[in-house]
């Protein structure tokens, strides 16, 4: 292996030294556990995304030549203008699997436009790809990241676009070069980032080989451990990968195994807000933003911060909030406990890979945050809004008192309902599940990769329109109507020993406010409701084929006597969760109790569509879990 005496990174490195037998050994049964967990695509699928890319850099030429030609350009600019892809994410790290997406980058000269791009690039692709080898193409315009998403021969394509001020884009083209982000736009310059973040990490890191072994084990962790999801405030793969590539830095000659043992303790010690940098932050050609904590105060409020590598230099983690920083903390002390015992030859990399126990054994109470359609397009849309603000709300939860963790999972879970009137449809969009359509499965919001909804958790929903439209079907004669929902969970983790009361009101009605505040919300067609949930009343579809739900204890308590007379005044054990965007009405209380108490057991579980006959206003629903010693919970509505 490589013993060069170059300095990697900002610091010298811990340990130089050469690797063990043991280690080398260790090293070879992580890879074969990362086989067997299915990391590694086969070679037939390998070449097949070669040969896509191939293509793809053919029709990119053709299409800056046509572009060229409807501009009246002359013959000899016309042959020199070129154009380039570049790839950047998990496939030109070498981190991919099956079924991952190509991320791609599309360079042409200055006289191409964005919108040449959305008018003439899907026709071209379509006239010059083999016969049928395209499916489910969209284009999203008007993205934060514009992008078109195609599967073409199969696999998963994400085309982005820029457009940089220069007359020709040689196949030689390097886009390390910052003098070729002069003149760039907003759009472009983020577009071309992810390229030049991407080949300044492979360049910053003393082994290739051993980076990608590493980094695949720990995006593989993370995934399993439900922490890699930017949007809801855990890291992204950028950030994982620049952690990464920093403890590779720090033991430039070590295995990919040993990598990931140091991993968990240096990021996990790390003196957080100190800054993870691969290299010193450099200035360039532009009047750009570059991370600086002591000129701008937001920088200062980064949490973790860990800072890309490329000019102009950002933070990849700035939406880590306090709770998510505690969920990572722990998560890391447990990985670097568990390797501790692999490398001691007590446990086996297949442990570490462990699923996530957040639904199973995470977590007694949650907040279910469901955002409902009455259209499948404006489900992408909407969710993907209420999916970006998840975050802000995590925030304000954090904020009160008897709250030590509220802990969001890191992808919303899509349901479709089939409704036969108004009544059904009030139930639904509060959470109601009798109504699920058996016939169609639920799916994560990770696993369908709608491109309007990734767009609009990303931050481009300002830009984006909704759409209009509801969904009526007929089902066996009966006219039915299709409502689709997204639920987001939290994890609410209480204050130890705190005889406090919980009210959350304010946060949940800000929360409400900043999304149906969203300047293209449609009352009509969009609605959005944030119910308490007991993790024994979590839907069974959260839970994997082996996986059970948590049952309810059933506690004896002996009856006190009461002195003759008294009122008797309830005794609140643990907690009072108030979901609520109203004040708390005991009138509606009382009667939302007594309705509850004459319901058949299965019933109680899902009241709140039958309370909604006292709700004097559905629009502002009140709904209240009150926890008693004696009583079961009960759910109130205004």
């Amino acid at each position: 292996m490589a013993t060069s005496q170059r300095q990697w990174g900002v610091t010298p490195p811990i340990s130089s030294g050469l690797p063990t037998d043991s280690e080398r050994a260790t090293n070879d049964t992580l890879i074969a556990e990362l086989k067997r967990q299915n990391n590694f695509e086969g070679s037939e699928e390998t070449e097949r995304r070669n040969t896509t890319l191939q293509l793809i850099q053919k029709i990119t030429v053709e299409f800056v030549r046509h572009v060229y030609h409807t501009k009246n350009k002359p013959q000899a600019v016309i042959d020199a203008a070129g154009g380039k892809i570049f790839t950047f994410g998990s496939y030109r790290l070498g981190v991919y699997g099956p079924g991952s997406d190509i991320d791609t980058l599309v360079v042409v000269p200055k006289h191409v436009l964005r919108e040449d791009f959305f008018e003439h690039f899907p026709p071209m692709l379509e006239k010059m790809a083999p016969p049928g080898a395209i499916k489910e193409m969209t284009q999203v315009p008007d993205a934060y990241v514009p992008i078109i998403k195609l599967v073409f021969s199969g696999i998963s394509i994400d085309l982005i676009f820029a457009s940089l001020d220069i007359p020709s884009v040689p196949a030689t083209l390097n886009l390390k070069d910052t003098s070729l982000l002069r003149g760039l736009g907003e759009r472009d310059l983020r577009s071309v980032n992810g390229t030049r973040v991407t080949d300044e990490i492979l360049d910053l890191v003393p082994q290739q080989k051993t980076f990608r072994t590493a980094l695949r084990a720990i995006k593989l962790w993370a995934q399993r451990r439900a922490i890699y999801a930017n949007v809801i405030g855990f890291p992204g793969g950028v950030a994982w990968a620049m952690l990464v590539a920093r403890v590779c830095q720090l033991y430039p000659n070590a295995t990919g195994s040993v990598i990931v043992g140091k991993f968990f303790r240096i990021i996990g010690k790390w003196g957080w807000p100190q800054p993870v940098l691969l290299k010193t932050i450099e200035d360039g050609p532009l009047q750009a933003r570059v991370w600086n904590p002591k000129v701008y105060p937001g920088d200062r409020n980064h949490i973790m911060p860990i800072i890309t590598p490329a000019y102009p230099a950002m933070c990849a983690t700035h939406n880590i909030t306090m709770s998510t920083k505690t969920i990572l903390l722990r998560e890391l002390d447990r990985g670097g406990d568990i390797t501790d015992k692999i490398f001691l030859g007590q446990l086996q990399w297949k442990d570490l890979f462990d699923k996530h126990t957040f639904f199973t054994d995470g977590y007694k109470y949650y907040l279910s945050i469901i955002a409902a359609s009455r259209s499948k397009d404006a489900q992408h849309v909407w969710s993907g809004l209420v999916e970006s603000k998840v975050r802000l709300f995590v925030l304000n939860l954090q904020n009160q008192g008897s709250i030590e963790v509220a802990r969001p999972f890191n992808k919303g879970f899509d349901r479709v309902h089939h409704c036969k009137d108004e009544n059904e449809i009030e139930a639904v969009i509060s959470g109601d599940l009798r109504y699920q359509a058996t016939d169609i499965k639920t799916e994560t919001t990770d696993s369908i990769k709608d491109p309007k909804h990734s767009a609009a958790a990303e931050g481009g929903a300002d830009d984006m329109t909704m759409p209009d439209g509801s969904s009526e079907v007929s089902i066996n004669g009966q006219e039915v109507f299709t409502i689709y929902t997204t639920t987001y969970y939290i994890g609410i983790e209480l204050v130890q020993d705190t005889t406090k009361s919980l009210n959350i009101s304010y946060q949940t009605k800000e929360f409400k406010d900043i999304c149906v505040g969203w300047q293209n919300y449609n009352a009509e067609q969009n609605s959005l409701n944030i119910r308490h949930t007991r993790n024994y009343d979590l839907p069974p579809d959260v839970f994997g084929p082996e996986e059970r739900r948590p049952s309810r204890l059933k506690k004896k308590i002996a009856k006190k006597s009461e002195p003759t007379g008294a009122k008797r005044r309830l005794d609140v054990s643990e907690v009072e969760v108030c979901v609520s965007n109203g004040p708390f009405k005991r009138g509606a209380a009382s009667k939302a109790w007594k309705e509850i108490k004459q319901m058949p057991r299965e019933f109680k579980n899902t009241t709140h569509d039958r309370i909604w006959g006292i709700a004097n206003d559905k629009h502002q629903l009140w709904v209240g879990i009150l926890s008693f010693t004696k009583r079961l919970e009960a759910t109130t509505v205004r």
